[in-house]
């Protein structure tokens, strides 16, 4: 410890020294202090969207496809469960009619203004879901 003898007997006398967090995630520095060095402190899964228990639809290679079959968004299911999950969540699935009412068809100018620089695989199915 840097200091002094009469500095570094001064600490030793006290009593916080003797008490030690037991599993802490981070380590204690010179003079007491937890510092985090920038690791995370569990490792996260990585997201996925789809598979088992997931409520996205798959993307398909097939260009044409239209509405769920074309991929790249949440399934009505999976809106259901959100909202369950997140009382009071305004979600809604994709505007996919042929004739959608005035309010939903701005939402769809909306979402085609908003998505259009979107050139992933996944985001084009989004695209094409939503007739854009």
């Amino acid at each position: 410890m840097p200091g002094s003898e009469k500095q570094n007997n001064m600490f030793s006398a006290s009593p916080v020294k003797d008490y030690e967090q037991k599993g802490h995630p981070f380590p204690r520095t010179s003079c007491g202090r937890r510092r985090n060095t920038g690791s995370p402190l569990f490792k996260a899964e990585p997201r996925r969207t789809i598979g088992k228990g997931k409520n996205f639809n798959k993307v398909t290679k097939d260009k044409s496809a239209r509405g769920g079959a074309a991929g790249g968004g949440m399934t009505e299911k999976g809106v259901r469960e959100y909202k369950r999950k997140n009382p009071g969540s305004k979600l809604k699935t994709a505007v996919t009619g042929k004739n959608p009412s005035k309010k939903d068809a701005a939402r769809r100018k909306s979402f085609c203004a908003r998505s259009r620089s979107w050139k992933s695989e996944r985001g084009l199915a989004a695209r094409r879901r939503w007739r854009c």
